[in-house]
Order: C-alpha cells, then sequence, then structure tokens
C-alpha cells in the first residue's frame, strides 16, 4: 500500500508540473485555460471520473478491502487488489454464473464456491450501479442448507433425525454465536437463530426435509460435501430412500 501510495503522490506532483510549465506563459489567460480545460476533460472522461468517485465510495463507505470475499456486478470472488479506477477480483464459480444483464456465463465451468483461477477486473464504478454482496467484512459465515426429499413411504421422521443430527456436527458452534453477538453489537440487526434447525415441507410427492446450519464462509463447499456423504451413509444404514422426479409404470399382461 505504501508503494502505490508514493506512486500516486509522485504521478500527481508530475502531472502538476507539467501543467505549470505548460500553461505558465499564457499569464493572465491562465483561469479561462483551466476552466476549458477542466470542461474538456469531465466530459471526455466520464467513466474515469465515475471509477475514482467509486473508490472513494469504497474506502469512505468500508463496502470491502483487500482480502474480502464479494460478489460485484455477477462476479464473485475475493479481493486481490485494488486501485482508483479498478477492484481485481479472484473469481470463483458459482451456480447459474448470472450477468449483471441476465442469463449465465457459459464461460464459468465451476459451480461450486471454489476459485476458477481467473483474475477478473472490474470498474470501481460499479458500486454506484449495482450491488455489491460481502461475504466476510464484519461477518465471515453463512447459512447454508442441505435438501433432501424422502418420500412418504420410508421413515420421515428418522431421516429428520438423522439430518439434525448430522447438521449440528457441521454447525460452527460458539464461533458463529460469538460471530453473530459481535454482529448484533455493531448493527441494529435482530437477535437470530444459529443453532441448526431442520424444516419440513409437504409436497405431492415426497417430505421435502431442509436442514439450515451455519459454516465459515471459506470452508463452506467443503463443509456441505462432508455433511451430505455422512447423511447418504445413514441413509443407507438405515433404509431411506432418497426421492426423485421418476414414474413407475406397471404393466399387466392378459
Amino acid at each position: 500500500m505504501l508503494r502505490k501510495w508514493s506512486t500516486y503522490v509522485a504521478i500527481l506532483v508530475f502531472a502538476g508540473l507539467v501543467a505549470l510549465i505548460i500553461w505558465a506563459p499564457a499569464g493572465g489567460r491562465f483561469t479561462t485555460v483551466i476552466g476549458l480545460a477542466t470542461a474538456g476533460l469531465a466530459f471526455a472522461m466520464q467513466q474515469v471520473i465515475g471509477s475514482f468517485f467509486g473508490w472513494i465510495n469504497i474506502l469512505s463507505g468500508r463496502i470491502f478491502r483487500i482480502g474480502d470475499r464479494i460478489e460485484m456486478a455477477g462476479v464473485r470472488g475475493d479481493v486481490i487488489d485494488m486501485t482508483p479506477l479498478r477492484t481485481k477480483i479472484l473469481e470463483m464459480g458459482q451456480r447459474g454464473s448470472p450477468l449483471p444483464q441476465g442469463g449465465s456465463d457459459p464461460g464459468v465451468w465451476v459451480h461450486g464456491r471454489q476459485y476458477t483461477g481467473r483474475i477478473v477486473t472490474i470498474s470501481n464504478q460499479q458500486t454506484f450501479s449495482s450491488p455489491v454482496y460481502n461475504y466476510s467484512s464484519s461477518f465471515e459465515f453463512v447459512w447454508d442448507e442441505l435438501v433432501v426429499p424422502v418420500p412418504y413411504r420410508c421413515d420421515w421422521r428418522a431421516a429428520d433425525r438423522i439430518l439434525l443430527e448430522e447438521a449440528q456436527r457441521a454447525h460452527s458452534g460458539p464461533a458463529a454465536e460469538r460471530a453473530m453477538e459481535a454482529m448484533i453489537a455493531r448493527y441494529p440487526v435482530p437477535a437470530v437463530r444459529v443453532e441448526p434447525r431442520v424444516f419440513a415441507h409437504a409436497t405431492d410427492n415426497w417430505v421435502e426435509l431442509t436442514a439450515r446450519f451455519m459454516v465459515p464462509v471459506r470452508t463452506a463447499r467443503a463443509v456441505r460435501d462432508e455433511l451430505t456423504r455422512r447423511v447418504l451413509e445413514r441413509f443407507e444404514e438405515h433404509g431411506i430412500e432418497i426421492a426423485s422426479a421418476t414414474s413407475d409404470v406397471t404393466v399387466f399382461r392378459p
């Protein structure tokens, strides 16, 4: 950061000296020349000016800083560099890979919360025109959910118990509670339950069980993977099936 700020100061000083040398012979017309030049630059550099004030907005509003995991302009990842004009993000995959104008990006081949290996450069002006989601600035946990459909012919109560036990095992526990207490002390947010829960929803085809639990944002995919494997193994031990949208056809021969 010191190296960057030193570079910025040196550029400003050099630009001021050059301007002084060029416009000094103008004498009394100096103010007029400055006004015309400023108006022309402001018109020609609207995007640059917007990006610069976007940088001011990021710093003054504490929207994010280097190292934060954010989503901006449809790109999700970790902030690795930030200049007065642009922000660089180490991209992560995401389901659907939405674009700001709608649709999805076919170029994103990773659909989980892991790095793709690409570095995406985004104009700071985007902070004025699109939402910025920060996953780790003040609260480095996220609520995750695992949805499991269970057929009505199976013991859905046993499935509910297994899902709750495994969600409690995956839950971050005291660390999540301390983070929530710090969040409540800093912001006027209502107190919410952080302990794991399982919600049941009856559909036309099966009982949909949804386990809700809290995990660190940077290990969410690994925790979800381990949880899913344990649930599937225990369901298999208890003879509980996973429902799917299939059709059973019975053919009676005369």
